[in-house]
């Protein structure tokens, strides 16, 4: 889906602040998010593409203004309403006001099966797709062509297993773009490597 998280490639965010800490977590509610997103993808309850998809589906403000943590306690609370555990009633009552939650879902995909495996070597374009759903492609490659260079193994297909349609395994290919191809007279000379899910390839002519 074309959220606000998919920032690669935008401009208009300026530089990015980095503080170099030790510490991982600032406020104890932080370290209690995390071991719960962990103790619920462990008990089965969802799993990591969903987690991922709960937070792309954030209100676009509460996404830009939340931190981490928030938005890590966001997806596991709307998953939770989601999968029957809670209500958004009870979350309201226990934190004394407004619990906000992602937006509804739409329906995923399976990938597809008429796509057969690239060689190393080989130039690729990305199928020029607008996905509702959750998919695991950054929209700066939509459309761009590169080159294969490595093979990985088999992972969950994003777009079927964040929308709890069953883990189907597909192959991912490491493509290399050119950063002209990618951002023509706005980049330096250099290369992008992508891991990209077969499903979203296709030869290029």
């Amino acid at each position: 889906m074309d959220g606000i998280h998919d920032l690669g490639g935008k401009q208009g965010f300026g530089p990015v602040n980095f503080v170099v800490s030790k510490e991982i977590y600032h406020q104890p509610w932080q370290l209690k998010a995390n071991a719960l997103s962990a103790a619920l993808v462990a008990a089965g309850l969802f799993n990591m593409d969903e987690y991922r998809h709960a937070i792309e589906r954030m209100e676009p403000r509460h996404y830009l203004n939340a931190s981490y943590y928030e938005r890590v306690l966001t997806a596991c609370a709307s998953l939770c309403v989601e999968k029957g555990v809670t209500s958004a009633a009870e979350l309201e009552k226990l934190a004394g006001g407004g619990f906000p939650l992602a937006r509804p879902s739409v329906p995923g995909r399976h990938g597809r099966k008429d796509v057969a495996d690239f060689a190393v070597g080989e130039r690729v374009r990305v199928r020029n797709e607008f996905v509702p759903g959750h998919i695991r492609m950054p929209g700066y490659i939509r459309g761009k062509t590169g080159v294969v260079v490595q093979m990985s193994p088999p992972f969950p297909f994003p777009d079927a297993a964040g929308h709890a349609m069953g883990e189907e395994m597909e192959p991912t290919f490491d493509v290399r773009f050119d950063t002209a191809e990618l951002w023509p007279e706005s980049s330096d000379k250099a290369t992008v490597t992508v891991a990209v899910f077969r499903s979203y390839l296709e030869k290029a002519a």
